[in-house]
């Protein structure tokens, strides 16, 4: 869902607060799911989400449409942010746990845990470049060109990356235990 919002440096303060508002509500569940994968710590990304709103909101006079989406200018803050929060840390965020279930779940439903403990565990397994282009794909949403943008590379090149990346997610998840 692509939408064009925009925050041009003569719009009103109503109009421009609108503006972010419509943004906000179209991206923060992609925001939040990117810098959760990259983080992987709930608390750390709700954070590093509020962190990438707020310094999206004081620079969106900065936004420029020639240099991309308003959606890839968002992500390439929220990158920033959780790198940000990365570099703070100094250290690999655990692996968020589920949280445990109070009835025992169907076979359909314990297979489906079962795939997302493999596809976890094989992320937690990944470099973290190779994370972070899957979070970006799968989790933001993001399309080749949104990813080159937020990344500073070509869209070809992107593209490449991310198919190699999901290439050695699909080997690790397939690889023995």
């Amino acid at each position: 869902m692509e939408q064009t919002l925009t925050m041009a440096v003569d719009q009103s303060p109503a109009t421009a607060a609108a503006s972010f508002e419509a943004l906000y509500r179209a991206t923060a569940d992609a925001v939040y799911a990117y810098a959760s994968s990259l983080l992987r710590d709930r608390s750390a990304a709700e954070e590093v989400t509020a962190t990438a709103f707020e310094r999206a909101f004081r620079k969106q006079r900065s936004f420029n449409p020639r240099r991309g989406t308003q959606r890839a200018w968002l992500f390439g803050i929220a990158r920033n942010a959780a790198l940000d929060e990365l570099r703070r840390r100094k250290r690999i965020a655990a692996l968020a746990e589920d949280e445990p279930a109070d009835e025992p779940a169907p076979e359909s439903e314990a297979e489906a845990a079962e795939r997302r403990a493999t596809v976890r565990a094989a992320l937690a397994g990944l470099d973290p470049r190779d994370r972070e282009l899957i979070a970006l794909k799968f989790h933001a949403g993001l399309s080749n060109a949104e990813i080159a943008k937020v990344l500073g590379i070509s869209a070809s090149n992107a593209g490449t990356r991310v198919h190699r990346a999901v290439a050695r997610l699909r080997e690790a998840c397939h690889a023995p235990s």
